[in-house]
């Protein structure tokens, strides 16, 4: 199986991948405007420079000078922006080590943060996705942090929060939706899962757990049964007035922090990634058309597997230094 890694890049400094609109943004919004801007941003960047304002004028598009790289392999009539349904994954503003295809390549040498570690404060959101292996989450964590690590340039982050699928707070009220909550998500697997995330605290890795979407319910029976307790719970009460009355009396007992967050569970849909990465006008053209048997790209059946977000706060200032996405696929060809 071909393992796909795609990153939106910091979203928060200057350049193409930067999103720059009033209010707030659903994560899963945030997270493809982001990927789908970065992806055109190393086209342009790894493009000759002639083919991209050639591009650039057919597209109306602004110019962005690149060198090639020596990465490519295409003729400069297959590449650029304007021919992206053209672009295989071994194209040349992607790049492959082994299964891995990182869409689009990482320039390492430019990561890290502009200060010391000590003064950040990081957090990490990891989110497990639908319709994957429970037994394989271990391997995704252990994936998806190592890659914030080394964006980042940093030995360990402040606070993981662990986000499960088919977790959330909706209801006409708070005590409605906390009921409704009891009965949501796996607690096996949830069990099953957490020794892989306590292991990443026991190797120094990170320094605080937590979980999302947790009401009274299911937090109390998720307590219970492991070891390393969440110091953390994420709730998103978007559509409820308040937070739950008996979670809130459980939280303080147990002496876990409540926190509100506006992040969504469905963050990367197959069929959001799939149009992100095909041959269509939005899309990266690293898949092939399966309507066509003529189609350059990628085949095979595509599962979202992650996606990790994280944050960088410079602590004396409060300011968000550095932000962004990884996820991770699946390609059964």
């Amino acid at each position: 199986m071909t393992k796909l890694i795609l990153s939106t890049g910091n979203i928060v400094s200057g350049g193409p991948s930067i999103i720059r609109k009033p209010g707030a943004y659903r994560s899963n919004l945030e997270l493809t405007n982001s990927l789908r801007s970065n992806f055109l941003a190393a086209q342009q960047d790894y493009a000759p420079e002639d083919d991209v304002e050639s591009a650039a004028d057919e597209e109306g598009l602004p110019n962005v000078n690149g060198t090639l790289n020596g990465a490519s392999g295409l003729s400069p009539a297959e590449t650029g922006p304007a021919a992206s349904d053209k672009l295989a994954p071994e194209a040349f503003w992607t790049a492959r080590e082994g299964d891995v295809i990182f869409v689009p390549r990482i320039d390492w040498s430019a990561a890290g943060l502009q200060e010391e570690a000590t003064q950040y404060d990081i957090t990490v959101k990891l989110f497990f996705l639908p319709n994957t292996s429970p037994a394989e989450r271990s391997q995704y964590a252990k994936e998806a942090l190592d890659l914030v690590l080394k964006e980042l340039q940093v030995l360990e982050i402040n606070l993981l929060v662990v986000s499960f699928p088919g977790m959330s707070f909706e209801g006409d009220c708070s005590w409605e939706a906390d009921k409704q909550n009891a009965h949501q998500g796996n607690d096996e697997e949830e069990v099953a899962t957490w020794p892989a995330i306590e292991d990443l605290q026991r190797h120094g890795l990170v320094k605080k757990l937590g979980i999302a979407e947790f009401g009274s319910e299911k937090l109390d029976r998720f307590l219970k049964r492991v070891q390393i307790r969440p110091s953390v719970n994420q709730i998103n009460i978007k559509n409820c007035c308040d937070v739950p009355p008996p979670l809130i009396k459980l939280a303080k007992e147990e002496g876990i922090e409540l926190l509100v967050h506006s992040d969504t569970t469905d963050i990367l849909s197959k069929g959001t990634l799939r149009e992100l990465l095909g041959p269509g006008l939005q899309g990266a053209g690293i898949l092939a058309d399966p309507g066509s048997e003529t189609s350059k790209g990628l085949k095979g059946e595509l599962t979202p597997q992650w996606v990790v977000k994280y944050t960088a706060v410079v602590r004396d200032r409060g300011v968000i230094e550095n932000k962004g996405y990884f996820a991770s696929a699946g390609l059964a060809e």
